[in-house]
Parts: C-alpha cells; sequence; structure tokens
C-alpha cells in the first residue's frame, strides 16, 4: 500500500511516519484485503491536532476518517480507530450480503463547479440569475448499486452521493436525512 503522509503547516517526524504506517497498515490490513493507497494529513485548530485520513480500496470504495485530539498521536490513534471501525462495518456488510465485488468500480467522468455565494446584502438585487462560477474541477461519478452506493456515503462520511445506477444505468443520488434516515432519489 502507498502512503502519502503530510502535515499543514506542521513537520511530520520519521517516527511518527513509521508509526502511521505500522498502525494504519495493520487496520486496514485485518479488515480490507486489497487496499492501495492511504492519505493522511495532519493539522493543527487552536490547540487541537488534527488527523485526517482516507483509504482508497482496489473494489473503488473510499474509507474516510477524522479525529481532533490535544496530542498529536493521539488524534492518529483516534482517527485510526474511526476508519478501522468503518472498514470492519463495511466487511460486514459485504458478508451479510452475501456478495464480493470482484471488479473494481467502474468511474464516469464529470465536471463539478464551485458558485459564488449570494450576498449578505438583503436590499441589493442580483444582476443576472446566471451564477458566477469560482471553480471548475473534474470528478469521478462510480457505478455503484444502491446498497454499495448507501455504504460509500457511509465510509466517505459526506452528507450526499451521486453515482450510476448500476441495475438501470441512471445517475442517482443518495442523501442523509434530516431526520438521520437514508434518502434515494431515482429520476
Amino acid at each position: 500500500m502507498r502512503y502519502q503522509i503530510t502535515g499543514k503547516h506542521i513537520d511530520v517526524g520519521e517516527a511518527l511516519q513509521t508509526h502511521v504506517k505500522d498502525e494504519l497498515g495493520a487496520a486496514v490490513q485485518k479488515y480490507a484485503e486489497r487496499p492501495t493507497d492511504a492519505s493522511v494529513i495532519f493539522s493543527k485548530s487552536a490547540h487541537e491536532y488534527v488527523c485526517e485520513a482516507t483509504v482508497h480500496l482496489s473494489t473503488g470504495l473510499t474509507a474516510t476518517a477524522k479525529a481532533h485530539e490535544t496530542e498529536i498521536y493521539a488524534a492518529f490513534d483516534s482517527c485510526c480507530e474511526k476508519m478501522e471501525k468503518q472498514l470492519r462495518r463495511y466487511k460486514r456488510r459485504l458478508k451479510d450480503h452475501h456478495k464480493d465485488r470482484t471488479a473494481p468500480v467502474e468511474l464516469m467522468g464529470a465536471s463539478s463547479y464551485i458558485l459564488a455565494g449570494g450576498t449578505d446584502d438583503e436590499e441589493s438585487e442580483p444582476e443576472t440569475l446566471q451564477p458566477i462560477i469560482v471553480a471548475e474541477m473534474e470528478t469521478k461519478i462510480p457505478s455503484l448499486t444502491v446498497g454499495e452506493a448507501v455504504m460509500q456515503m457511509e465510509l466517505a462520511g459526506a452528507p450526499v452521493l451521486v453515482f450510476r445506477n448500476e441495475k438501470k444505468d441512471g445517475v442517482n443520488v443518495v442523501y442523509r436525512r434530516e431526520d438521520g434516515n437514508i434518502g434515494w432519489i431515482d429520476p
């Protein structure tokens, strides 16, 4: 597995990098057969250290975890514990459904845009109804079943996931509702 261990305005020493590789490698190897790469980013927010970890699996699914602690090693250990819990749930769900994805998830390219937000001044009227594009990026839309999409959304900790439905071959959306349930949009 490839590791990318970085720090935002923090020096990440060799000892911490070795600790991350050993602990995260053991946790991921325990529940995921073929992890491809892992990215761990350390940063500091006020008096706390923040650790964000992302692990890409060969099936195309991605697991993410984030933790805040007052010590940098404790932040990583807490993040690694969350990652291990997510991967354990992922593996249990695959076993519960008696199916294992053998082929990697097919990805379709799409454009992603960031639009400028409205002004706080309620009295001013916008000159045009066309939104102002701040940034344009390339994104990937996975081809998944609805169950896999829900699992991917939960693994990523995302509030919404756009995916191509393998069964109906159309673009669908799953999202977390305010009442805690999962919503599914199938146009």
